[in-house]
């Protein structure tokens, strides 16, 4: 079994109120869930209304298709006009069990 995860450290455009904030990510993460069926969520800077931090993780049996799925998911979120993609990190592990 194979899992791997990757967060993004985004910073927001126009926005000016924690309301404002969600209606951008909320939106964001609900699709990443839909179009590349991933646990995603907020993950970071919860406080803060212009910085976000969002996260997706999937499990897989094949390391190609998790490899193949965070790379969708990264591209998907650069290329949003609403957010700049700040950093990105992840990470990819074998079950030993």
């Amino acid at each position: 079994m194979w899992i791997g995860w990757i967060e993004f450290d985004v910073l927001l455009g126009d926005v000016h109120s924690l309301k404002e904030k969600r209606a951008v990510v909320r939106p964001v993460v609900a699709e990443l869930r839909r179009k590349y069926d991933v646990a995603a969520a907020e993950t970071d800077h919860l406080d803060l209304h212009r910085r976000a931090g969002i996260g997706a993780s999937l499990v897989a049996a094949d390391s190609k298709h998790v490899i193949d799925v965070l790379d969708a998911v990264e591209h998907f979120i650069a290329g949003r006009p609403e957010i700049e993609l700040l950093s990105a990190r992840r990470n990819l592990g074998k079950s030993d069990d």
